[in-house]
């Protein structure tokens, strides 16, 4: 199934509905090139649905080489996948990890996950196909657990990060925002 869609930029920022919160008491700002910009809530979802939010910043404002920039996302990632996350100090790079290494309860619905976790970013940073620099995801949340054999009283160590993959990225856009 090739659904390779693109979202116009048009002053476009999508980040985790967490890292937001509610934008009507937030007031949230952007932080992009250098410039520190008011933005305005297109839609909200919420941590325990759809974690993510669209806002919206003045385009006029932004660098040229940003106005003109467009977002593919991605086919639906395979396991093993060489990614590369945007992070607020450059880029990391990962690949993306098989869901049956994270707690059970979690695999249906949290089924794409990376497997660096320490130098990947937090919450809102994209997650890009190495290879065609499509978006897959907007990260998440990360999942702890006890390494395998260890004592059930042994600290939680971090074992994966969750990103919201592009079919539901795709899905929460508004149409009038894709071309």
């Amino acid at each position: 199934m090739d659904w390779l869609r693109r979202i116009s930029r048009k002053g476009l920022i999508l980040t985790a509905a967490h890292v937001v919160g509610r934008a009507s008491r937030t007031k949230p700002s952007v932080f992009v090139a250098g410039l520190d910009l008011p933005a305005n809530a297109i839609k909200e979802g919420s941590f325990e649905r759809v974690d993510l939010s669209l806002l919206s910043v003045d385009e006029e404002k932004l660098p040229i080489r940003l106005r003109m920039r467009r977002v593919e996302l991605c086919d639906p990632p395979w396991v093993g996948q060489p990614v590369i996350v945007v992070v607020p100090e450059g880029t990391a790079r990962s690949r993306i990890m098989s869901p049956v290494l994270i707690p059970g309860a979690f695999r249906t619905r949290f089924s794409t996950v990376i497997s660096d976790i320490a130098t990947t970013g937090n919450s809102g940073s994209g997650v890009f196909d190495a290879g065609r620099k499509c978006l897959l995801g907007i990260m998440s949340r990360k999942f702890q657990g006890r390494p395998f054999g260890a004592h059930p009283e042994s600290e939680l160590k971090d074992i994966a990060k969750y990103f919201v993959p592009a079919s539901t990225i795709h899905a929460f856009i508004p149409t009038e925002y894709r071309i």
